[in-house]
């Protein structure tokens, strides 16, 4: 039997979602202050971590649709409020699910434009989507940092592909 090479990249998607949902719901309660208070990592302060996160993804989430944009054209004003973000979130990673689940296989090789400051650059599209989940984790990881700092502790963002310690929300996205 021939694995689904899609798949990988729909559980990935999966688990993006359920890293982001798990993430911001630990901002539940957090003040505007202490979201934007100053915090170690390479963005300043929380809010500035998740709203790059966010425009992130909607740059390569525009270009894998065939869209690309300019990264200017991507950012918007800095979302200060924790669930008016989370519900940003929630958008894009239903968008980027939704993305990955009408994947072909003959289109993980296909080229998307990503517009850089020198110009077009043509990327394959298993590459971009392997780009944007790294980027997803390496940044989730400073922000959970940054929650640290601000006094809450930072959601297990790790329990996903696993039985051992799966927690009930995780199951819930792999089915979806």
């Amino acid at each position: 039997m021939t694995a689904d090479p899609i798949l990988p990249f729909v559980q990935m998607a999966r688990n993006n979602a359920w890293a982001n949902e798990t993430l911001h719901a630990a901002l539940r309660g957090l003040d505007p202050a202490a979201f934007a208070a100053p915090r170690p990592g390479f963005f300043p302060t929380l809010g500035q971590t998740l709203n790059h996160i966010l425009e992130v993804d909607r740059y390569y989430l525009a270009a894998l649709e065939g869209r690309p944009q300019p990264y200017a054209q991507i950012a918007r004003p800095e979302i200060t409020d924790p669930a008016a973000l989370a519900a940003a979130q929630a958008a894009e990673d239903r968008r980027f699910l939704a993305l990955c689940k009408a994947l072909t296989p003959a289109a993980l090789a296909e080229p998307r434009s990503t517009i850089r400051r020198d110009g077009p650059v043509e990327e394959r599209v298993d590459h971009l989507l392997l780009h944007l989940v790294q980027h997803q984790i390496h940044h989730r990881g400073q922000a959970h940092v940054q929650l640290h700092s601000a006094g809450i502790a930072p959601p297990q963002l790790d329990d996903f592909y696993l039985e051992f310690g799966r927690v009930p929300r995780a199951r819930a996205w792999l089915e979806t």
